[in-house]
């Protein structure tokens, strides 16, 4: 079965810093390249669920990230998404309906990769909607793109068993 999923793509944008050596007497310059996330510049207006607004699943941030997924004693189900992403929001209804089945087993929570693209980039995410769950905190499963509910619940259910 194919899943849709929206790709973006790293830009990446030239730095330069100069390093010096001890070995060598002119100053050289370095060019990094840290990557970010780029919007296609072509794409429709999708009307947009709310991640926030009557939901079980809360908003995550670069901030929340260690207390809320790492360091809790609660497995966590992460859904990384962006605002434009239409599987994002048919992956995100299913989330927030996992919430109310796993309430006090598991925790749902939401990251949009184009406001926190540290987090999204620590976990090598390139395309949405993907979900990863963590145990203990560390990455136990993931499922990549639209996938019937079944296949979430599976790997839950993986994660809880664990």
């Amino acid at each position: 079965m194919a899943a849709a999923s929206c790709t973006y793509s790293p830009v990446t944008r030239p730095q330069l810093t100069v390093s010096s050596s001890s070995s060598m007497s002119q100053e050289h310059l370095k060019t990094s390249y840290p990557s970010s996330f780029r919007v296609p510049k072509i794409r429709s207006r999708l009307p947009v669920i709310s991640m926030r607004l009557e939901s079980a699943v809360s908003e995550v941030t670069s901030r929340s990230w260690n207390p809320s997924v790492l360091k809790t004693e609660t497995p966590v189900l992460v859904q990384f998404y962006t605002s434009w992403c239409e599987p994002c929001q048919m992956v995100h209804q299913l989330v927030d309906e996992i919430a109310s089945d796993y309430a006090g087993q598991l925790e749902c929570v939401a990251v949009d990769v184009e406001q926190e693209p540290r987090v999204a980039e620590e976990y090598d995410i390139k395309a949405v909607p993907i979900v990863l769950l963590f145990k203990n905190g560390e990455k136990r499963e993931s499922v990549v793109g639209t996938m019937p509910k079944d296949f979430f619940v599976a790997a839950i259910e993986r994660v809880l068993a664990s």
